[in-house]
């Protein structure tokens, strides 16, 4: 399965990302949403395939999210895991 998507960067929320389906009109998608994530900023436009490698999410659950919900959020890690990361 292939999906064209597209990514864009929060404004108000420091490494945070919204996968949607490319074409995809973001006034559609919850208000809560559209609010907490603040202006939609276009990074880049993306063929994702379950194989895909992506830096901070698994492509199969974007996808998955992403048919069932309309889009993923990708939040920043927390802090907690940066400790472990360094060990």
């Amino acid at each position: 399965m292939k999906l064209f998507c597209s990514v864009y960067r929060s404004s108000r929320n420091e490494d945070t990302y919204l996968y949607v389906e490319r074409g995809t009109d973001l006034d559609s998608l919850p208000e809560a949403l559209r609010k907490r994530f603040g202006e939609a900023v276009h990074v880049m436009d993306l063929v994702l395939t379950p194989q895909r490698k992506l830096a901070r999410a698994d492509a199969a659950e974007v996808i998955e999210q992403i048919g069932s919900a309309g889009f993923y959020l990708q939040m920043p890690p927390r802090p907690e895991l940066w400790d472990s990361a360094s060990r």
